[in-house]
């Protein structure tokens, strides 16, 4: 499953994001490449699910785009996407 982290610049704010969300996965089982970028780069990539916050969600397609209160704080993120990480991976690897 491809996750893309998305800031303004790509590099530090997504960066966390994208450590965060790795570890989150790591400790739940669920195999996942993370990558971090920037609003404009982001929008030509494919992957499974954006993850960004609110102001910057506009830019992708609602159904591909989970939203973060914080970049940092692992427990909001963990409640934020968790739930929607396990559901798309389980669609995607049918039910495993």
């Amino acid at each position: 499953m491809k996750i893309i982290t998305v800031c303004g610049n790509g590099i530090g704010s997504s960066l966390m994001l994208a450590m965060k969300i790795q570890e989150i996965c790591d400790e739940e089982n669920i195999k996942v490449d993370v990558e971090s970028c920037d609003v404009t780069a982001a929008t030509g990539k494919v992957c499974d699910m954006f993850v960004t916050v609110k102001e910057l969600a506009v830019h992708f397609q609602a159904d591909k785009t989970e939203i973060v209160r914080s970049y940092i704080n692992k427990k909001k993120i963990k409640e934020d996407v968790l739930d929607a990480i396990k559901l798309k991976y389980e669609i995607i690897n049918g039910g495993e």
